[in-house]
């Protein structure tokens, strides 16, 4: 078990789990928000993990209110969102932080990865971390990067080998 494992999540639905529910799978995790100009992305995030599902592959939403107040709703209000104009099928954790004196434990993990294009603290919404299976932090993928950019799909073929 990695340092990623371990970390709690609680998801949209408040279930309570941890990041080692994804043990042994590559995952996308993204900051995602409703009101957002890269909102469209939620269509290409679920297309991708449709794409490579099978193959042990997620896509990990994380919404987070932190940019512009661009995710105000209540987490059923994200959920019935994503599913209504998106047909979001992939895991949704409750509304967190990625970033401040209340970051989320998994957000505080993530960032440490350093790939020189975007060191440190996220910067905006639908900032993309690629974890290998086992845990390990492998890419890190600016907002602007849209879902089914080669670079994206190259990553995740890579890792899912």
């Amino acid at each position: 078990m990695t340092a990623l494992h371990s970390i709690p999540l609680t998801l949209i639905d408040g279930t309570e789990t941890d990041f080692g529910r994804f043990k042994g799978e590559v995952v996308l995790v993204v900051n995602v928000a409703s009101q957002c100009g890269f909102t469209p992305q939620y269509a290409g995030l679920e297309a991708l993990h449709n794409k490579f599902r099978d193959q042990g592959f997620q896509v990990l939403g994380v919404p987070c209110n932190q940019f512009a107040g661009q995710e105000p709703g209540a987490d059923a209000e994200i959920a019935e969102f994503c599913q209504r104009n998106f047909g979001v099928t992939f895991p949704l954790t409750a509304k967190a932080n990625v970033r401040g004196k209340n970051q989320h434990p998994l957000y505080a993990e993530l960032t440490k990865f350093k790939n020189g294009l975007l060191p440190g603290l996220v910067k905006w919404n639908f900032e993309k971390f690629l974890v290998n299976r086992d845990g390990d932090i492998i890419a890190r993928f600016a907002p602007t990067v849209e879902p089914d950019a080669p670079e994206i799909i190259e990553a995740v073929q890579s890792a899912l080998g």
